[in-house]
């Protein structure tokens, strides 16, 4: 297949490109670089299968010959990127999803969407099903990002159902592994490199907000089983196995070896307004419909992402 990914030089986005190009599929990354990196794919540019085009997905797309497939992971997805961009992160919600959508229906392509367990908000269900609608609070400092998801699931499913596009959707809950950001503010990064630095890890409030962790790899495998099912309703994709962030900070204390201390904050800025204080995804859909479930344990997969944060940072 000829294959085009928006936000291809994205943490998830690049182990995407690996896996097609690993099949042997020419893979085109288009990426306007403000959160992705060279760094992420610069291992492919050697190889003559894979293709990248700088490019603003808010503005018309163009790809000369044939798409078979056209996977849109552009995106703003972490708090500090969303907080600081608003406007950028609704028009990639938005116009992004209308002109990836608009390339998949000019080329007879398959359209694939990465949503967000975003979409569930502040959830009052628990763990959250696909048929939940949500709770999210439109007007406030996350909606820009909640909201651009729900708008671009609603605009997939309309192209779906008007324009008889093949469309898949997946809503992602917490994703880790290398190449995250290591300044991206998520859990995740910042629990690492406080812990590597030897700086005390910050948990905000009592750390009794709840999460669960999914490995890049296992995510990118229910990526590739969803494309090569049938359906067009969303499907959640993540690691069932959730932990307090509390809990969550111990367990990066023992993979490091740090002797870190662990202190309790109260957040100075709107990071944490309307933040979910349960999230764990329901994963019947995609055990039933694609036979996935995550394989890589939180242990080994946190240290898979440790030591390519203590390589970035010269420790290793």
């Amino acid at each position: 297949m000829r294959i085009l990914i928006t936000g291809g030089a994205g943490f998830i986005g690049s182990h995407l490109c690996d896996r097609y190009l690993a099949e042997g599929h020419e893979v085109i990354a288009m990426d306007n670089l403000s959160t992705g990196s060279e760094a992420n794919i610069a291992h492919l540019a050697g190889n003559e299968r894979f293709h990248f085009i700088k490019h603003d997905v808010t503005h018309y797309i163009y790809v000369d010959g044939s798409v078979d497939l056209v996977l849109h992971l552009a995106s703003l997805p972490s708090p500090v990127d969303y907080l600081n961009y608003p406007i950028q992160t609704l028009k990639v919600g938005a116009l992004g999803t209308h002109n990836a959508l608009g390339l998949a229906m000019a080329k007879g392509a398959k359209f694939f969407l990465a949503s967000t367990s975003e979409v569930y908000g502040d959830p009052l269900e628990h763990p959250q099903r696909e048929s939940y609608w949500g709770n999210v609070n439109p007007i406030g400092p996350r909606g820009v990002y909640d909201e651009s998801k729900r708008f671009a699931e609603a605009l997939v499913m309309a192209y779906h159902r008007y324009h008889g596009v093949d469309t898949r959707i997946v809503r992602i809950f917490n994703t880790y592994g290398p190449r995250m950001r290591a300044d991206d503010g998520r859990v995740v990064p910042n629990f690492i490199n406080q812990a590597l630095r030897g700086e005390p890890l910050t948990v905000y409030e009592k750390g009794q907000q709840t999460r669960s962790f999914c490995y890049v790899d296992d995510l990118v495998d229910g990526f590739v089983r969803l494309l090569a099912s049938t359906c067009n309703a969303p499907v959640n994709l993540g690691n069932p196995r959730e932990l307090t962030i509390l809990e969550f900070a111990h367990k990066v204390k023992e993979i490091t070896g740090s002797d870190s201390e662990i202190i309790f904050v109260q957040p100075q800025d709107e990071r944490t307004k309307d933040d979910p204080q349960v999230r764990c995804p329901d994963i019947t859909r995609a055990r039933e419909l694609l036979g996935w479930s995550a394989q890589v344990a939180l242990e080994e997969g946190l240290q898979r992402t440790a030591a390519y944060f203590s390589c970035q940072a010269g420790l290793a």
